[in-house]
């Protein structure tokens, strides 16, 4: 399954409007288990507005993958702050207790319910807590709700997502499946 995420996030660099990837090296957050809530804002990407949700998620160091643009072609986050990056990273803590787990993803359904959207935190700022939580820094990840990682566009509601996030988690952070993907 990592080599299926990993095809779909290297693939984005044929898409005519994808993301400039780049490989970054030292702390990320890695919200690819965790989901999001809504903070009652919004949030702007490539000029367009979506729900603002808040992730939680363990801070690791090691090689990421990171939108260049967003990043704006630095890896370095400004003091008490780290990117939420992508990793092919198989076993790192997870919510509730932050123990490390093997990744389990897995395909879902976006809805129109409470927390059936999907969160893209890739490649946008977070912010460090103060307090380890189980000896692991944990960073509050803001990002938009039901947007594309591959083309900054809506997802609709029906759409093919992906994500490590367990089943029941509101909002899990992913991606979409591109349409023509197989």
């Amino acid at each position: 399954m990592i080599k299926f995420l990993a095809m779909f996030l290297f693939s984005t660099v044929t898409f005519a409007n994808g993301p400039d990837l780049m490989i970054c090296n030292g702390e990320f957050a890695l919200c690819a288990a965790s989901g999001s809530v809504p903070t009652g804002k919004t949030i702007r990407v490539e000029g367009k507005e979506f729900q603002e949700g808040v992730a939680i998620c363990p801070v690791l160091t090691g090689r990421s993958v990171a939108n260049r643009t967003f990043l704006k072609g630095d890896c370095k986050a400004p003091a008490g702050k780290v990117w939420s990056l992508f990793s092919t990273i198989t076993e790192y803590p997870q919510a509730p207790d932050w123990n490390v787990v093997t990744m389990t993803p897995r395909v879902f359904v976006t809805n129109n319910k409470s927390g059936g959207g999907m969160s893209n935190q890739w490649s946008f700022l977070c912010e460090k807590q103060a307090k380890k939580v189980n000896g692991v820094q944990l960073a509050n990840c803001y990002g938009p709700i039901n947007e594309s990682p591959w083309t900054n566009d809506h997802v609709p509601f029906g759409t093919s997502s992906f994500s490590a996030a367990p089943v029941g988690t509101p909002n899990p952070v992913g991606a979409n499946i591109p349409s023509g993907a197989k």
